[in-house]
């Protein structure tokens, strides 16, 4: 199941991975990101509170909605942050 199916829109996506090839804003990202576990990736407290962040970071605001479905969709991937199998699925998802 990909993120459309999740509510998430292909421009919204189009324009966040624009945005991720800013060097400055990848990195501030990564460090945001860096040190989450896949149990942070499975509570949906935690996943908002990322979520606001790596937003506020990328300029990007976020409807409830939209919040909601980005969570809905990272809790539904089952994301393992260590296993390389996981990220490559990802990268292919969002390529």
């Amino acid at each position: 199941m990909g993120y459309a199916d999740y509510g998430i829109d292909r421009t919204f996506v189009e324009r966040i991975k624009i945005k991720m090839k800013n060097p400055q804003l990848n990195q501030r990202v990564k460090m945001i990101l860096n040190g989450v576990s896949k149990a942070d990736l499975q509570d949906s407290v935690k996943l908002n509170r990322l979520l606001d962040q790596v937003a506020k970071v990328l300029g990007e605001k976020l409807t409830e909605r939209m919040s909601n479905n980005i969570v809905a969709f990272v809790i539904a991937q089952k994301i393992d942050p260590n296993n390389t199998f996981h990220l490559i699925k990802l990268w292919g998802m969002f390529r």
